[in-house]
């Protein structure tokens, strides 16, 4: 769930953002793309991304399986593991940004599964995060963390979902 420098090909799109905030949705497959239209709709997957994200720019998410994951995770953290989020910034001013988010949906499944969580409050739950790390929020010290937690805490409250760091 940490921070990572940019892919060496930005998945973003070469046109320049607009006055707005775009999202992108990229699924590795069309399987991939059943299994999350079937946790979330894209129209919620969007209202997550801009509950998070105020600034304007170019956010894209990308939904991929464990193989590809893990290919990432290895490339840009160097850990032979698939994890739940991988997030690239690219630019960050006081007013717009431009990211590659990617989740890795097999590893979101599995933790909401085990931390007993339904799969739509843990996808938006590391949505926010996602989008937060975007922004240059980290969870690197203490401090941070708890920074960092209670924003998405608050948002994730704002969308009708429950504290993910209670205890169950």
């Amino acid at each position: 769930m940490n921070s990572l420098q940019p892919l060496p090909i930005k998945m973003v799109s070469k046109q320049a953002p607009s006055s707005k905030l775009d999202i992108d949705i990229q699924f590795a497959s069309a399987a991939i793309e059943d299994k999350v239209l079937a946790i979330a709709s894209l129209a919620a997957i969007k209202k997550w991304v801009k509950a998070a994200t105020r600034l304007n720019g170019l956010i894209t998410l990308r939904f991929v399986n464990a193989a590809e994951g893990k290919k990432l995770n290895f490339a840009f953290r160097n850990k032979d593991y698939a994890t739940n989020v991988l997030t690239f910034p690219y630019e960050l001013t006081k007013k717009t940004l431009a990211a590659d988010i990617i989740f890795c949906l097999p590893i979101v499944q599995k933790e909401a599964r085990e931390q007993a969580k339904t799969a739509k409050a843990h996808l938006a739950h590391l949505i926010i995060h996602g989008c937060l790390h975007a922004q240059s929020l980290d969870h690197e010290s203490n401090a941070e963390a708890s920074k960092m937690e209670n924003k998405e805490i608050a948002i994730l409250k704002s969308l009708g979902f429950a504290n993910p760091y209670a205890p169950i």
